[in-house]
């Protein structure tokens, strides 16, 4: 346990608190100290006990206004997160739709590019007969021409 020695409103006082707290009473009675004699100045000299409730009313006041906003920054918070959640679910869905969509995709250019070897396939079938044909064709030609010559 640890002591400290305090001065609130001109006047010493000697107060015990737990071992390591004693930087911590000392900022404390400080800020009180410095509330008081603000008011005390403020307000006038209405009697020590009258300005020790002010005081007190006030240092409450502002710790609920703190605890107010905590309390609304946390509700952000917790708006923002559930937010958050929303977009990564909608980005996670946008994403798995993207990949069902290059899935088909692939599917399709494969199915195409069969589609275009067994064009090129039967092309070339076509060019072959035909060229043949042609041949066969120009050869009948000449041999009627050489037939008719002799």
């Amino acid at each position: 346990m640890g002591n400290v020695n305090i001065k609130f409103n001109n006047k010493d006082y000697l107060l015990s608190c737990d071992a390591g707290q004693e930087e911590s009473l000392k900022k404390l009675a400080n800020h009180l100290d410095l509330k008081y004699s603000e008011l005390k100045k403020n307000l006038g000299n209405i009697g020590e006990n009258k300005l020790l409730l002010i005081t007190a009313i006030q240092m409450v006041d502002d710790y609920f206004d703190l605890f107010q906003k905590i309390k609304n920054t946390k509700n952000d918070f917790e708006k923002l997160s559930i937010k958050f959640k929303e977009l990564r679910s909608l980005s996670i869905s946008y994403k798995d739709d993207k990949e069902t969509e290059i899935g088909k995709l692939k599917i399709e250019l494969n199915e195409f590019k069969t589609k275009v070897e067994q064009s090129k396939t039967s092309y070339e079938e076509v060019l072959d007969k035909t060229t043949k044909s042609i041949e066969k064709f120009i050869e009948n030609v000449e041999s009627d021409k050489k037939q008719n010559i002799q």
